[in-house]
Parts: structure tokens; sequence; C-alpha cells
């Protein structure tokens, strides 16, 4: 199962590419800004509860929907760039397997442990 969900998120971030493209973005910009979001790491200084929730909270597809649906009611091309930036950050780490962090650490996610303790996945669920 896993392995569609990370199927489906590469699917989503060739059509955010897509859409980046046909909205005319400009792709020195899509570069610069597509690693930002993993600023939101820096909060598990404070702690794995803290560094998880705020991890998720950048990591969710609710903040680039959010953004996005805003960018398009408000007619703001830059901002529908940015928002389509985060779209496709957030289904590039979905797609190499980096989920949305539980609260017990950075390696838990919802799609299975990440990293070298990482157990190899069932044969039953690819």
């Amino acid at each position: 199962m896993t392995i569609v969900l990370r199927l489906e998120n590469a699917a989503l971030l060739v059509l955010g590419m897509t859409g980046y493209q046909l909205a005319g973005g400009n792709w020195w910009l899509f570069a610069l800004l597509f690693l930002v979001p993993d600023v939101s790491m820096a909060a598990y200084l404070a702690g794995p509860k803290t560094g998880a929730i705020g991890y998720n909270i950048v990591h969710s597809w609710i903040g680039p929907a959010l953004f996005l649906a805003g960018a398009f009611l408000l007619h703001r091309e830059v901002a529908v760039w940015v928002g389509l930036i985060w779209s496709c950050h957030v289904a590039f780490d979905r797609a190499l397997g980096f989920g949305l962090k539980r609260l017990s650490g950075f390696h838990d996610t919802h799609l299975g442990r990440i990293g070298k303790a990482a157990p190899a996945e069932p044969e039953s669920s690819r």
C-alpha cells in the first residue's frame, strides 16, 4: 500500500510542476523556494513533539491547498507559483517516503519508519 501512496505523490509532483509551467512560473524561483518548507525541521530543536507538530503543519496538504485557493481567488500570480512550489515539495517528500511525523520522533511517519532503522517493507504491502 505504501508504494501506491508514493506513486500517487509522484504523480502529484508531475502535475504540480506541469501546472507551474502552464502558470508561467519562474524556474529560478522554484529552485530557490523548493526546500524552504524543510526549515520547519528546526522545530525539532524544541523536542520531538514540537518538531512533529511544526513539521506536519508545513508538510500537510492543508496548507498548500488553502494557500492556492486564496491565491486563485485573489488573482495573485506569484502567490499561485509559491503555492504550487509548496505543493510540489509536499508531493516530492511523500514520493520519497517522508510522511507526516508521529510525536514519537522524526523517523516515525504515517508512511512507516524512515532512515537506517527502518524495517524492510513486507511483501504483502507492496
